[in-house]
């Protein structure tokens, strides 16, 4: 009366089937090493960053200099 009553989980599943030709192919290109992925990510650096490095130098080169 308080509580619910348990249902079925429904789940969308699609069935994958074997197909050795595909895992063939996939296997060689695999082996070769051809690939879309890109296995190293570049790294780049945040604008904000980037501005407050540069503003770092500029300081250090006018203090040496003797302007600032």
């Amino acid at each position: 009366m308080f509580m619910k009553k348990p249902r079925h989980r429904i789940f969308d599943y699609t069935p994958r089937h074997y197909k050795p030709e595909e895992d063939r192919a996939a296997r060689t290109k695999r082996r070769l090493g051809f690939s879309r992925k890109r296995k190293y990510k570049s790294r780049q650096i945040s604008p904000v960053i980037f501005l407050v490095i540069i503003l770092i130098v500029i300081f250090i080169i006018l203090k040496l200099s003797g302007t600032v």
